[in-house]
């Protein structure tokens, strides 16, 4: 059985249960944060907004090479910050008027 890399440090962990943190993303659908509308991916990010490990998440997603979703407010896709989802289908080739 592969080992399973924990989400956070350890460090981040025990101060989620000293300061007894509650995160906004334990309050929404998990879902969110790997939806396929740009929409939804926008929604995901502003959840992170206020979030104390804003930055300790985003950091272990690419610390992880996180494939995928909304991790610490930014989009990760192929373990990279990309600034934006494309839409499904095929760009335009030429501009519309």
């Amino acid at each position: 059985m592969p080992e399973v890399t924990p989400v956070f440090d350890p460090s981040i962990v025990a101060r989620i249960e000293r300061d007894q943190l509650a995160l906004p993303c334990w309050d929404v659908d998990p879902d969110l944060f790997f939806a396929e509308s740009p929409e939804d991916i926008e929604s995901a990010k502003a959840v992170c907004v206020d979030c104390p490990l804003r930055h300790a998440c985003l950091a272990a997603a690419l610390d992880r090479c996180e494939p995928w979703g909304v991790w610490g407010g930014e989009l990760v896709a192929t373990g990279t910050v990309v600034p934006r989802k494309r839409p499904r289908g095929r760009p335009r080739k030429n501009v519309a008027a």
